[in-house]
């Protein structure tokens, strides 16, 4: 596919994901995260598994699949959306958004010690630059309780975790359409998260019997639109451009998470996120190596 129809995929996945967050911030204070996350992302597995079957893309995972299919589930799935609706049952939305924003960098690093081709000075540079953007968010007053809040933690462990998947995923692509393992994962993410339900919040499903009827049309964009068609479009994204590549997109996330928390939550945007969001952006362009390519390319130019 021509990489600048990536970059529109890429592009409205972001927009979509930037408006997903404060939505899952609202859907969690009816119903507690794990059993809300658990059906939305059943919801999203079907939605998949029904768009895949007009593509005529639907087949049974071969035996040597199935590995990238459960490590995906549970790093992309269970530990990413585990964390991300615990964290935003007790942080802002605002918060959640910036600290997301540190994904690109945390591929570029991962990719790079992985594949034992180590991050560059300037690269180190903005890794401390990142986690300092990080640090001057999550450091935004909480109350009573100034200073860290543990959902910060949740939400920079759900990229974490989010952030490993995209490994797996591309480490696939060359055996089984990112669309297809997309589908899977859900599924199997799903029944772990539903076991983990009973066990942490027995009794929660009737919490949907309570609910507003602007919830479930909340639930349905999260599920389908925010979490099934983005989902399915960027691991396909990351199997044409590449994990690196594709993490780059995500400061448009961090960009309208800011903006959708204002709308959707009414949520205060205050210079500190300001200035975390600066400095996440230029720990981005460093660790992403980014800014490193813009220099060699310039010092080219001069010396042509």
């Amino acid at each position: 596919m021509n990489q600048w129809k990536i970059y529109a995929i890429l592009t409205f996945v972001m927009l979509v994901w930037g408006f997903n967050l404060p939505s899952v911030k609202y859907l969690v204070e009816f119903v507690d995260p794990v059993t809300l996350t658990a059906f939305r992302i059943l919801t999203a597995g079907i939605t998949v598994f029904i768009i895949l079957a007009f593509m005529k893309l639907l087949r049974l995972p071969r035996k040597n699949e199935w590995t990238f299919i459960v490590l995906g589930a549970l790093l992309n799935v269970v530990g990413h959306h585990y964390f991300l609706s615990s964290g935003l049952a007790i942080t802002s939305g605002t918060n959640a958004g910036l600290i997301l924003g540190t994904g690109p960098m945390l591929t570029a690093v991962l990719v790079s010690l992985i594949l034992r081709s180590y991050p560059s000075k300037l690269q180190w540079v903005g890794v401390v630059i990142g986690l300092a953007g990080v640090s001057a968010t999550v450091m935004v007053g909480s109350g009573a309780a100034a200073g860290m809040n543990i959902g910060d933690v949740f939400v920079f462990l759900s990229i974490l975790t989010q952030v490993l998947s995209f490994l797996v995923i591309s480490k696939s692509a060359s055996s089984m359409d990112p669309r297809l393992l997309t589908a899977y994962m859900f599924i199997v993410g799903a029944i772990i998260l539903f076991i983990i339900s009973l066990i942490q919040e027995p009794g929660e499903i009737g919490a949907f019997a309570d609910v507003p009827p602007i919830f479930w049309l909340t639930f349905f964009f999260s599920a389908v639109l925010g979490t099934a068609v983005t989902h399915m479009l960027y691991n396909y994204s990351i199997g044409q451009a590449g994990p690196t590549k594709a993490a780059i997109f995500m400061n448009l996330n961090t960009f309208f998470s800011l903006v959708g928390s204002a709308v959707i939550l009414g949520e205060i945007i205050t210079s500190r996120h300001i200035f975390g969001l600066v400095l996440i952006v230029i720990g981005v362009l460093f660790g992403s190596g980014a800014a490193e390519d813009l220099l060699k390319k310039r010092k080219k130019r001069l010396n042509v």
